[in-house]
């Protein structure tokens, strides 16, 4: 399985966007909706699913806003925790926020709460949606990235009922070298954009990634052959 660096990730979305007219919003988009189609494919019944989409200011936080979108049109009963204050929001992602608070979905911002208000947020999860880093982080998580993920992993201590789903790359873990950075996300499953990549080839990866699934994002056959996918 041929496996894309984090420079060649960003180089294929670069290409798709200047070369080809692709904008950002609409990969964002294709990658959000594709990704919440393999998501309610993993469950029996969607409806019956109390999901947690916790988002951070990045496009890994659109691409879960996104998620949290499609997965209500899907018949999920959503929440959208943030682990970043709404200020931090930019670009593509601070669209898809605009939208969710417009489209009443619930949310809650816990930039800078405590672990219990987050053990609250994702006590009764029956599936967490980690988009809090994605494959451009580097070095270990800090700040609410941190207690964000480290409140996953102590949601999962308690106990093992909520399926834990990353978006791209478990939060904390480098996509390239396959190791955690600090605090990482222990995932059930990783929708992971466009190819694999080179860490989860590792002999551990699988202790953080679970089972991979590559989603599709709507780039152009053209521009994956350049790149040999």
């Amino acid at each position: 399985m041929l496996a894309l660096s984090r420079a060649k990730v960003r180089e294929v979305d670069a290409v798709a966007m200047e070369e080809y007219s692709l904008p950002g919003i609409v990969l964002m988009e294709n990658a959000g909706r594709n990704a919440s189609e393999a998501i309610v494919r993993l469950f029996d019944s969607i409806s019956d699913q109390d999901i947690v989409v916790v988002v951070g200011p990045g496009n890994n936080g659109g691409d879960g806003l996104v998620i949290a979108r499609y997965l209500e049109l899907a018949g999920a009963k959503v929440r959208v925790v943030l682990a970043a204050p709404p200020q931090r929001f930019r670009g593509d992602s601070l669209t898809n926020l605009e939208i969710i608070n417009r489209s009443g979905i619930h949310q809650v911002c816990l930039a800078g709460a405590v672990a219990e208000q987050w053990q609250n947020a994702l006590s009764s999860a029956t599936c967490v949606i980690d988009a809090i880093l994605g494959t451009g982080a580097t070095g270990a998580a800090r700040g609410d990235s941190k207690v964000a993920i480290e409140s996953i992993l102590g949601r999962m201590e308690i106990d093992h009922r909520p399926c834990v789903i990353s978006i791209d790359v478990p939060s904390g873990f480098d996509c390239d070298r396959g190791v955690p950075c600090g605090s990482c996300v222990c995932a059930n499953e990783t929708l992971t954009f466009v190819a694999s990549k080179p860490g989860f080839m590792t002999i551990d990866a699988k202790l953080y990634t679970g089972r991979i699934q590559i989603i599709d994002i709507g780039v152009p056959q053209v521009v994956l052959n350049r790149f040999g996918l």
